[in-house]
C-alpha cells in the first residue's frame, strides 16, 4: 500500500514540475515582454534565484542548525549537474544559440567565481598541510564567515550589474498581443514557482523510498535520485523554455543559477556557520572548475552548443556520476 502511495505522490511531483515550470516560464516572460528586457536577462535574475530558492532554503536551514558541511556538496553537485545535463538535455534536444552577453560576460564570472571558491575552499592546502589523498573523508579546508562576507558581496556586484545592464538594454521590439498584465505575470511566477519548489520535493521523497525498497543503498540514492532531484527545477524550467523558444532564458537559468549558488548560497551558508571542506568536496571543486571550462569551449568555439556537444555533455556527466559511486 505504501509503495502505491509513494508511486502516486511521485506522478503528481512530476506533474507539478512540468506544469509549475510551464507556468513560470510564462510569467517571467511575460514580465520581460512588460519591461522590455531581454529574456537572458530574466533568466540571469528571477528565473535563476527562483529555481534555486530549494538550494537557498536547504542550506540556510543547515547553516542555522551549525551542520551545514553539506551545503558544498549540494552546491557542487547542482551546478555540474546544470552545466553538464540541464544544458546538454537542452542542446540535444535543439542546438542552442549562446547569447554574446553570456559568451563574454556571465560565464567568465560563473568560471572565476568557481575559481575563488576553489582558492577559498582549500586554504589550508596552501599553508603547508599535506591532505591525505587516499582518504575522501579527510579534513580539508574552510570556509570562514569572512569567506562568506566576501562571497555574498560579490553576488550583491554581480546582481547590481546585471539589473544595470538590463535597464541600459532594453528590448526596442514588444509585441503587444503577447503581453499580459503584471498583476498575472506575477501571480504565474508565485504559483509556478510554489509548484516547481513542491513537486520537486514530492519527487525527491518519494523516488528516495521506492528506491530504498528496492533495495538501493542510502549512499547511492543520494549521489543519484536526491543530487538530480534538486536540481529538477533548472532542468525543467530550462527544457520548457526551450521548447517555447525562450532559448537565453534557458541557458541564462543555468549560467545564473550556477552564479547565484556559488555565491550567495554558499556566502550565506559559511556566514551562517564556518564550513568544514573534505577532500571529496575539494575534488568535485575541481571538477566543477573542469567541467566549466570544457562547457566554456563549446560555447566560445560557435555560435550555440550542438547536439554532438550536448550528447558529449550528458555523457561527461554520466562518467562523474559512476565515479561518484565508485568512489563512495
Amino acid at each position: 500500500m505504501k509503495m502505491w502511495l509513494d508511486l502516486l505522490l511521485l506522478v503528481i511531483g512530476f506533474v507539478l514540475l512540468l506544469k509549475g515550470a510551464d507556468v513560470f516560464v510564462d510569467g517571467s516572460a511575460g514580465v520581460a515582454r512588460i519591461f522590455k528586457v531581454p529574456g537572458v536577462i530574466i533568466g540571469l535574475t528571477i528565473v535563476a534565484m527562483g529555481t534555486s530558492a530549494p538550494e537557498l532554503a536547504v542550506s540556510v536551514s543547515a547553516g542555522i542548525s551549525g551542520s551545514n558541511a553539506i551545503a558544498v556538496s549540494n552546491v557542487v553537485g547542482s551546478n555540474i549537474f546544470n552545466l553538464l545535463m540541464v544544458l546538454g538535455i537542452c542542446a540535444m534536444m535543439k542546438a542552442l544559440p549562446v547569447d554574446s552577453g553570456i559568451k563574454k560576460r556571465d560565464y567568465p564570472i560563473s568560471l572565476v567565481a568557481t575559481l575563488i571558491l576553489l582558492i577559498l575552499a582549500g586554504n589550508l592546502f596552501f599553508v603547508g598541510k599535506v591532505p591525505d589523498y587516499r582518504n575522501m573523508n579527510a579534513s580539508g579546508g574552510v570556509l570562514y564567515r569572512w569567506n562568506g562576507i566576501i562571497l555574498i558581496a560579490l553576488f550583491v556586484l554581480y546582481l547590481a550589474y546585471t539589473i544595470y545592464l538590463a535597464k541600459k538594454n532594453k528590448e526596442t521590439e514588444n509585441d503587444e498581443a503577447k503581453k499580459m498584465p503584471m498583476w498575472q505575470c506575477l501571480l504565474y511566477i508565485i504559483l509556478g514557482l510554489a509548484a516547481i519548489i513542491i513537486g520537486g520535493q514530492l519527487v525527491v521523497i518519494h523516488a528516495k523510498n521506492i528506491a530504498l525498497a528496492w533495495g538501493m543503498s542510502e549512499t547511492l540514492v543520494g549521489l543519484t535520485i536526491v543530487a538530480i532531484g534538486t536540481s529538477l527545477p533548472e532542468l525543467v524550467t530550462s527544457i520548457v523554455a526551450a521548447s517555447k523558444g525562450e532559448t537565453g532564458m534557458a541557458v541564462g537559468n543555468v549560467v545564473g543559477s550556477n552564479i547565484f549558488n556559488l555565491l550567495l548560497i554558499l556566502g550565506v551558508s559559511s556566514a551562517i556557520h564556518p564550513i568544514a571542506i573534505s577532500m571529496a568536496s575539494f575534488v568535485d571543486l575541481c571538477v566543477l572548475l573542469a567541467v566549466s571550462l570544457i562547457a566554456f569551449g563549446f560555447v566560445i568555439t560557435g555560435k550555440r552548443i550542438n547536439r554532438a556537444e550536448g550528447f558529449t555533455m550528458i555523457v561527461m556527466y554520466l562518467a562523474y556520476t559512476a565515479f561518484s559511486i565508485w568512489r563512495g
